[in-house]
């Protein structure tokens, strides 16, 4: 039997492991095992899985998913989330739709400190939905709302998604973060977008805020809103005449942006984002330091204002090593199915046979992408992406789509990311969807889906846009570095 046919095979003792209930990491580590023993020795694999695993968790790279989880663990129970949401209700006071778009803008805002999107999900579902209950927003759409954002958790830098994706891909995680900014961004303006549409349609699903802490502007707002529109100015103004870097440019806009929404209450958060981000961004930090000194700072801050105490701190650890050890398994699961293939020459073979197919490069991803959308609504996006990266990144980056081979990549990670997202909300199982569905048991699990289809429609609109124009996906990279 050739190695091609052997590792068909394989995928199909794979699934069929999966559906037997056998958790996704284990069935890869147990069918890649057996498959590596076959097309080798047994001692073989047995050496390699005596060298390989120290050396691939001993990685300096990988540091950086605990300290990004730990990060997003002390923002969760910091009250961070809780302060983000009402400082956009506040600004949401009297619009129709207001309250789901501040779900939205509250997430974006959360995805720049917590790179889970299952973390953002149960957090804002807790923070946002009594809110969204008592202003008689309908609950299948206020659960949709929140699903859909939670996955902002990974479109927004930092995201432990994407950190996999630079491993496996064996690509730069920085430049990666500066990638998916605008992608992520525009996820945010196209989820308001349809909320926008949805209830202009249906406004019984989302009447109007009713608060009494609605935004006025203070004193000082009086003076910062227009203090931070002449920075953004001053920012493109320096820039395109040449006085300013891209990078420096950024980081105006975004002190910019903090006057002009000047809240007291979000200051903390937009101060550790601005930090990890920016620092990231500018190259000041790498992101293994940047997640570092966004852990510091968030512990610091959150005992200084006395939301952290130590058992909150204990039960931060402790999802950090159950969140980390489970990352690393399904890594250590990947890395031995994906050793299999290698010595199958299956991800060669396929390349080879795609590339005398004739079929244009386009319409392959395209295949692809479609491919994800419809593992993504069975599987686990970690395991999906770890499972498929192997065959289909020799396969991306032999197509020829006029751009070069790092921008390929960097393109096809951004595409991951989009696809990932429609995956966590789409049915039969949205994992997003389930998390909020736990804390709503009340709303059945239908409605909840109803609810996020306007979303998923916003998704794949954002998907073909960023597969027409991969110059969003790599503009920023290019002018930062």
């Amino acid at each position: 039997m050739s190695g091609f046919a052997i590792a068909c095979w394989g995928f199909v003792a794979m699934l069929a492991l999966i559906t037997l209930r056998m958790p996704i990491a284990l069935s890869m580590l147990v069918v890649g095992a057996a498959g590596y023993a076959w097309l080798s020795s047994p001692s073989a694999l047995f050496y390699y899985l005596q060298t390989n695993s120290y050396h691939q968790f001993a990685s300096y790279t990988l540091s950086v998913i605990p300290l990004f989880i730990m990060m997003g663990a002390l923002a969760e129970r910091s009250g961070m989330a809780a302060t983000l949401f009402k400082a956009a209700e506040r600004r949401a006071a009297g619009f129709r739709g207001g309250l789901p778009m501040a779900v939205i803008l509250a997430c974006t805002a959360f995805g720049a400190i917590c790179g889970s999107s299952v973390a953002t999900t149960a957090t804002f579902g807790r923070a946002a939905l009594p809110e969204m209950r008592r202003a008689k927003v309908d609950a299948g759409f206020a659960t949709g709302t929140i699903a859909a954002g939670g996955s902002l958790g990974i479109l927004i830098p930092p995201s432990v998604i994407l950190v996999v994706y630079a491993i496996t891909a064996e690509q730069n995680i920085a430049k990666l973060f500066q990638a998916a900014l605008v992608p992520g961004l525009l996820a945010a303006v196209f989820y308001c977008i349809a909320i926008a549409i949805v209830v202009h349609r249906r406004p019984e699903l989302a009447p109007p805020v009713v608060s009494n802490e609605v935004f006025a502007p203070t004193l000082p707002a009086a003076w910062t809103a227009p203090a931070g529109a002449a920075v953004i100015v001053a920012a493109l103004v320096l820039y395109f005449l040449g006085w300013a870097t891209i990078a420096g440019a950024i980081l105006m806009a975004l002190i910019g942006l903090l006057l002009i929404f000047a809240d007291p209450e979000i200051l903390p958060a937009a101060g550790i984002a601005i930090t990890v981000v920016g620092g990231i961004y500018g190259g000041i930090f790498t992101p293994t330091e940047g997640a570092a000194v966004g852990v510091v700072i968030m512990l610091i801050q959150g005992l200084l204002q006395r939301r952290l105490g130590r058992v909150k701190i204990v039960e931060a650890l402790r999802q950090t090593a159950e969140t980390t050890a489970m990352i690393f398994l399904v890594l250590l699961g990947a890395e031995v199915f994906g050793a299999f293939l290698a010595l199958s020459q299956m991800p060669t073979t396929l390349a080879q046979m795609i590339a005398g197919s004739g079929l244009s490069a386009w319409l392959i991803l395209s295949l692809m992408l479609l491919s994800y959308i419809v593992l993504g609504a069975i599987m686990d996006e970690l395991a999906m992406i770890l499972l498929t990266l192997p065959i289909f990144i020799p396969i991306v980056l032999s197509l020829d789509f006029g751009m070069g081979a790092e921008d390929v990549a960097i393109w096809f990670g951004m595409l991951i990311l989009v696809v990932v997202a429609i995956g966590l909300t789409a049915p039969p199982i949205g994992l997003n969807v389930f998390v909020i569905n736990k804390i709503a048991s009340d709303v059945p699990l239908t409605q909840t889906y109803r609810g996020v289809l306007p979303f998923i429609a916003a998704d794949i609109v954002r998907l073909v846009v960023v597969t027409a124009f991969p110059v969003l996906s790599f503009w920023l990279v290019h002018a930062l570095n």
